[in-house]
């Protein structure tokens, strides 16, 4: 399911026109992001969990240049909530 897709999808089950619910799902989305980027998890209760986790930095090459890139020692991690789990099976 695409993004769009989803948004229609929203939209008839809430009885809110399109725009309004992509004005929504854009303010939820920039919501996350910005408590990840704080560090801090984002519990979505019956879903999962997203977390922005830190590793060791790396370096490597650019696979058309052959140019050393350092890649960030953060990364964004999921962990699905047991409801969506048995969902999904």
């Amino acid at each position: 399911m695409t993004r769009a897709e989803l948004v229609v999808r929203m939209a008839k089950a809430s009885g809110w026109s399109k725009a309004a619910t992509e004005r929504a799902m854009k303010s939820m989305l920039a919501g996350m992001l910005a408590a990840l980027k704080r560090g801090e998890p984002v519990t979505l209760v019956g879903f999962g969990t997203l977390t922005a986790a830190r590793r060791k930095p790396r370096t490597i090459a650019n696979p058309r240049t052959g140019k050393k890139v350092t890649v960030s020692g953060r990364v964004p991690r999921f962990k699905p909530s047991k409801e969506l789990k048995q969902a999904v099976r």
